[in-house]
């Protein structure tokens, strides 16, 4: 007989249909004899609303009860928990519980005590399968759940078992035409009973909704979740934190639609909901993201405008972009803010962190600058690969007071470390235009005993070059030759400088 120990999780069991919700009997098909009618009206009267309302239940099934002889449907396929020797281990009470329990003349509570003692274990996991077939009323299989909760009846395997018909439930509603809210109310009838499993089951139904391609239903389904503040896990077991805003929006964000799953969160969040704190980080993420794919996306353009394939960017196309880049700031900066008034301040050093990397995506070097400080401020400090990123941003910007700040860092740093720094900002510089103060930063590096890098070295003088023949400045030019020369990083050489107005040719050994 197979054994339910080896069950890994719900969704590699293949589930059984549910009941046909289509089917509704004529009120005098209900019940054979008016004696059964009255004795299944007293006993409607005598149940607890929760249990009353079921009739609006999606996996409620009206119809006469008759019982007949147990047998496994072929469309019961969960096949780690139930096998055809099971019929053969079943003795009286199993069917005698069933009987009384498709009456429904009295409460399941009622009749699974009376018979607790003629019941083994895996009679009673039988009997929720028996109500989770096609035709029955599942609802009971939630009713006697309940009781063995109450009876700590409820072992690893049982829950296992439970929670599979659960899923299975689950995703026959979503496949189906079902309402978002038929699907929120099982989620209550759950807790209601008392079922807890071990994963997050709004993410389970988030999941299932993603794998149906319905993309509009999970929004709808997580709006339903936060209005009616329904309870849900927001720690995996593994200290990280969520809910159901932002595991949507984690979803978008594999598939690519870093924008969407931004705009879901500032949604939810106007729209009064209160999505979890988490959500805005996640949120911010894609901001991140997004940003980052939009540069490369501009860099792949611009080169290809540069190589002639295509026409420069005009100005209105420039305004665009500009304010496309802007928008997605202004929402990073406005998550930010909810992150900080809703969370604690253990959250302060993540949120810059965020912005840190927002603001270099964007390539706003002060802005940058600035995050860089309010990590610190929060005993968060960012590594320096960071520093010298922004270093370089700046240098492209030619922000001389925050280049100067940066460079406070080299005064304590090892010599490698100092070579590092002084590649990105030579490279910031290059990036920039600049050249003068590449040329100035590369003799600063000779100063400290730091050699640069010969590509660093030849892309200054290059750029230097390129400037003599534009301005006939060669003061700056021969000036690196000399240091360098000094050196010994290039070899003793002769420039060669003609002066048109006066017609002369003056040549100088370096």
């Amino acid at each position: 007989m197979a054994s339910a120990y080896g069950f890994a999780s719900p969704t590699k069991l293949r589930f059984s249909p549910l009941p046909s919700f289509s089917h509704q009997p004529a009120a005098n098909q209900l019940f054979a004899t008016p004696c059964e009618r009255n004795c299944a009206v007293a006993c409607y009267l005598r149940m607890p609303s929760r249990i009353r309302g079921r009739k609006n239940h999606p996996f409620f099934t009206a119809g006469p009860r008759r019982f007949p002889r147990f047998s496994l449907s072929k469309s019961l396929e969960l096949e780690e928990f139930v096998t055809s020797d099971d019929e053969d281990e079943m003795g009286d009470g199993f069917f005698e519980a069933i009987e009384e329990l498709e009456r429904m003349t009295r409460e399941p509570s009622d009749v699974l005590e009376e018979m607790n003692d003629r019941l083994s274990a895996r009679e009673l996991q039988l009997v929720l399968v028996y109500f989770s077939q096609e035709g029955r009323d599942s609802w009971c299989a939630l009713e006697v759940f309940e009781w063995l909760k109450k009876e700590n009846r409820v072992d690893k395997e049982t829950m296992e078992l439970m929670v599979a018909l659960m899923c299975g439930w689950m995703k026959k509603l979503i496949e189906g035409a079902h309402d978002v809210g038929d699907v929120v109310n099982l989620l209550v009838d759950m807790d209601c009973v008392g079922l807890k499993p071990s994963f997050s089951m709004i993410e389970k139904v988030i999941s299932l909704y993603w794998e149906v391609a319905k993309k509009d239903e999970p929004i709808l389904f997580v709006k339903e979740v936060l209005r009616r503040g329904i309870a849900y896990s927001d720690n995996d077991g593994e200290g990280h934190k969520g809910g159901p805003t932002g595991y949507l929006a984690w979803k978008m964000m594999v598939d690519g639609n870093y924008r969407d799953a931004v705009k879901l969160v500032i949604h939810l969040r106007e729209s009064g909901l209160r999505p979890e704190v988490y959500s805005y980080l996640i949120a911010m993420t894609a901001v991140v993201k997004e940003l980052n794919e939009f540069a490369k996306a501009l860099r792949r353009l611009k080169g290809l405008a540069k190589d002639g394939l295509i026409a420069n960017l005009d100005v209105e196309n420039v305004v665009l972009i500009d304010k496309y880049q802007s928008d997605l700031l202004a929402d990073g900066v406005c998550l930010s803010k909810w992150v900080i008034e809703e969370g604690g301040s253990s959250l302060h050093g993540v949120v810059h962190e965020r912005l840190l990397a927002m603001y270099i995506c964007a390539g706003h070097g002060l802005e940058a600058e600035r995050q860089l400080w309010e990590m610190k401020l929060v005993g968060k400090e960012a590594d320096g690969d960071l520093h010298d990123i922004v270093l370089a941003i700046c240098a492209s910007q030619k922000e001389v007071n925050a280049i100067g700040r940066l460079l406070t860092r080299t005064e304590t740093a090892s010599s490698m470390r100092k070579k590092r720094t002084f590649s990105w900002l030579l490279r910031g510089y290059i990036k920039g235009g600049h050249f003068d103060d590449a040329a100035d930063a590369l003799i600063k590096m000779l100063d400290l005993g730091v050699y640069p890098d010969y590509l660093d070295r030849a892309a200054v003088l290059q750029g230097l070059r390129s400037r003599i023949q534009q301005s006939g400045d060669v003061g700056a030019y021969l000036k690196l030759c000399k240091c360098l020369s000094d050196a010994n990083l290039i070899g003793p050489c002769l420039v060669y400088v003609y002066v048109k107005k006066h017609k002369l040719w003056i040549v100088r050994m370096l």
